[in-house]
């Protein structure tokens, strides 16, 4: 369907492919769906906007586990999120960029709202205003939802990173970025690409603590990624997204071989310099040098669905 190779699909691609399905539109009806995906109507539609398209909205059982996180979230059932809500959660104090005198809390905060709000602004040519509504809530899961083919999975995303259920509240304390290992939600969950400090490994043929020799297989480097990935649940999974734009430097849709390598890093996966490279070419299904992220998702998603 991408002809051009841009990784998003224009009118006449579009109109192309329906024809090519066969799926009997006359060209008005083309016209009315390519404008109905084309979600922030910027004349092309992307990958996730086709999918959240298809796909549709959850389903009533995923509608309601995400209806319990939000109400764990309104902290005062005013009915929306705030920053005021999300600092009894969420401890910004040890974030990298805050540290750094590069942001304050409140910045970090509002940055975490946002994510929220992005994809219903989208659809709805709103700006961020980081309060979220119950709808920016819902509309942010559906995105992540229509990329999760089994419900058992999409619940225990849900409960991993929300601690809905109480085996999973058991031994976790306040959320945040601190490097504290009193606070492993904070590693887990809110530290994505998000340039922590990495403890050197010790020489030799294990890289440590990460348990992957450097004699690994492509196969079994692949496989440690994967549950790595999978091992941060939601925030592993909804926060990619976000967090690829962040180590997309150049700022081009794609990662390079440095700002993978640099991800890879900061993902806190655990690999030797040799490794990023095979898992890179691994990552790089059509072989262009870079690394999109539907690629990237494509990828990590095999170990998931099985």
């Amino acid at each position: 369907m991408d002809d051009d190779g841009s990784r998003s699909l224009n009118k006449y691609e579009f109109s192309k492919a329906m024809n090519d399905f066969m799926l009997g539109f006359n060209q008005a009806q083309i016209s009315a769906l390519f404008d109905y995906f084309d979600v922030d109507s910027n004349g092309t539609i992307s990958y996730d906007e086709f999918l959240r398209s298809v796909r549709g909205p959850m389903n009533m059982a995923r509608k309601k586990i995400v209806a319990q996180a939000f109400k764990k979230l309104d902290k005062d059932g005013n009915g929306w999120i705030d920053i005021n809500d999300v600092r009894g959660v969420y401890k910004a104090d040890k974030h990298p960029d805050v540290k750094a005198g590069k942001k304050t809390e409140d910045q970090v905060l509002q940055e975490f709202l946002e994510t929220f709000e992005t994809a219903h602004a989208m659809r709805n040519n709103d700006a961020p205003n980081y309060v979220v509504t119950k709808e920016e809530f819902d509309e942010y899961y559906n995105n992540i939802s229509a990329s999760i083919d089994d419900d058992m999975y999409f619940m225990t995303m849900m409960n991993n990173a929300w601690k809905l259920t109480e085996e999973s509240r058991q031994g976790q304390g306040t959320k945040g970025w601190s490097m504290d290992s009193s606070q492993p939600r904070a590693k887990q969950d809110n530290n994505i690409f998000n340039r922590p400090v990495v403890k050197s490994r010790p020489p030799g043929g294990s890289s440590g603590t990460e348990g992957i020799p450097q004699t690994a297989t492509e196969a079994q480097i692949l496989e440690h990624i994967q549950k790595k990935i999978a091992a941060r649940g939601a925030r592993g999974i909804a926060g990619i997204g976000k967090k690829f734009k962040i180590a997309d430097d150049n700022n081009n849709k794609s990662l390079d071989k440095e700002e993978f390598k640099k991800a890879m890093h900061d993902f806190r996966i655990g690999l030797h310099e040799k490794q990023v490279a095979i898992a890179f070419d691994i990552f790089d299904r059509d072989g262009s040098g870079e690394i999109s992220y539907d690629e990237f998702l494509r990828s990590i998603r095999g170990e998931m669905n099985s």
